[in-house]
């Protein structure tokens, strides 16, 4: 009885896990790397301007 359903010949599926992780290693040094460094600024501008916006209110409220 032949056993067909095995891998033929040398494959060595550690060897294709290998280069895939390289391949993912290589990906984040383009373009994700900008876009996680750019993420805290843009949070901080909008917690800014809710700050003023908060402040610019209670003023409002408090001369009005």
């Amino acid at each position: 009885m032949a056993d067909n359903q095995g891998p033929q010949g040398n494959y060595d599926p550690a060897g294709s896990t290998q280069m895939f992780r390289a391949f993912v290693d290589e990906t984040p040094r383009g373009g994700r790397a900008e876009v996680a460094s750019s993420g805290p600024r843009v949070g901080l501008i909008v917690g800014i301007v809710a700050a003023v916006a908060v402040v610019a209110a209670v003023v409002w409220l408090a001369l009005g």
